[in-house]
């Protein structure tokens, strides 16, 4: 299984929000491409980033800070936060990162994801955020009707080859990560399966190796030490149960 350990965007700093809430932010760093050397420093091959600024209002606010970190190199990017055309898509693959991930435009325009998905292949992915259950969009500012399983097999079906699904209620509290869902996702035919929110122990890293997760996105627990990131890309090598709780 892949760790990418994550570098979230504001203002050119690397921060964290609790739960996806922009009130509650801690900055842990001004110098993102530092924050990434170190992580690949560690072991680590990809690098998970996302433009909080962008997710918000669809801005380019943070996309000088992106093309530093591709233009640095070592790590494969998968970027998001306010891609919603196109021209967006072009723009950051051109820049270098290995794959883009589609949120809010693929949640409100499903036919654009799977064009996307149909020109670029893997190169695509889908983020989709759930807040009990269902999709939310624009930074995670407002929530949809759609289920958030339910629109993973949509996904799927339309040719999109990797989700990244984050259930916000466990993002940035460190209280263990949702994995009776990831068994679910898992299960879907067709689809590697990122999780991510609220990874934060080494048994839960075997245990999402096990059911046979893609990959484990790693933000707070890594900012707070909770986590080793050597450690932990030790940890998905070792898969562990797939009945552990969670």
């Amino acid at each position: 299984m892949h760790i990418l350990p994550a570098i979230d965007l504001q203002n050119g700093q690397v921060v964290r929000l609790y739960q996806g809430d922009y009130s509650q932010k801690t900055v842990y760093s001004a110098d993102p491409c530092a924050v990434a050397r170190g992580f690949a420093a560690a072991g680590a091959r990809q690098l998970h980033v996302v433009d909080l600024d962008g997710a918000k209002d669809g801005s380019l606010a943070n996309f000088e800070t992106v093309a530093a970190l591709a233009a640095q190199g070592g790590l494969a990017i998968e970027v998001g936060g306010g891609i919603r055309t196109g021209e967006r898509v072009r723009r950051y693959l051109e820049l270098g990162a290995a794959r883009v991930i589609l949120g809010t435009a693929a949640a409100q325009n499903p036919a654009f994801a799977r064009e996307m998905a149909q020109q670029y292949g893997e190169r695509i992915a889908v983020g989709v955020d759930a807040r009990d259950g269902r999709v939310a969009t624009h930074g995670w500012l407002e929530t949809s009707a759609l289920d958030g399983v339910a629109f993973c097999e949509q996904l799927a079906k339309a040719g999109v080859r990797t989700v990244i699904y984050t259930d916000i209620s466990r993002d940035g509290a460190e209280q263990g990560t949702n994995l009776a869902l990831y068994r679910r996702l898992t299960r879907i035919p067709g689809l590697r399966v990122i999780a991510s929110g609220g990874v934060s122990s080494l048994a839960e890293i075997r245990a999402l190796a096990g059911m046979g997760a893609w990959g484990a996105i790693l933000g707070k627990a890594l900012y707070t030490g909770r986590l080793d990131l050597a450690e932990a890309l030790a940890a998905a090598q070792q898969p562990g149960s797939e009945t552990a709780k969670g």
